[in-house]
């Protein structure tokens, strides 16, 4: 027997559903583009409120600091104070022994009152 091709039966093959058959197609074009307008304009909303917060966070914060400092300058001072008079305490104990020695007085010969340059614990 020679050679025999593969054929289709006869009347031919039936039809292929190929067609999707679901009962909505989805939103139109300028929905989506309604849709992603709006949630785009509500973000924008929302960023600029935020944005409104954070400022007025930041300038809080700044006002509180412009009004700490002369109590921090004031702290400063005490403890600058007290550092110093507890050095000179220490100096009389260490130089009790020398005579014509002024504790606390200032080696230079000026009257203009330099702050302690050196902190000393």
């Amino acid at each position: 027997m020679p050679y025999r091709q593969d054929m289709p039966p006869a009347g031919g093959f039936g039809a292929l559903k190929y067609k999707r058959n679901l009962p909505f197609r989805g939103p139109g074009s300028f929905v989506i583009l309604g849709g992603v307008t709006a949630i785009c304009t509500y973000g924008f909303y929302r960023l600029g409120k935020g944005n409104l917060e954070k400022r007025e966070l930041q300038r809080e914060k700044i006002w509180s600091r412009i009004h700490l400092v002369p109590l921090l300058m004031a702290e400063g001072d005490r403890d600058a104070y007290r550092r110093e008079q507890a050095a000179v305490a220490r100096e009389k104990e260490i130089m009790k022994d020398v005579k014509g020695w002024e504790a606390g007085k200032s080696v230079y010969h000026s009257s203009r009152y330099r702050s302690p340059e050196i902190v000393i614990l």
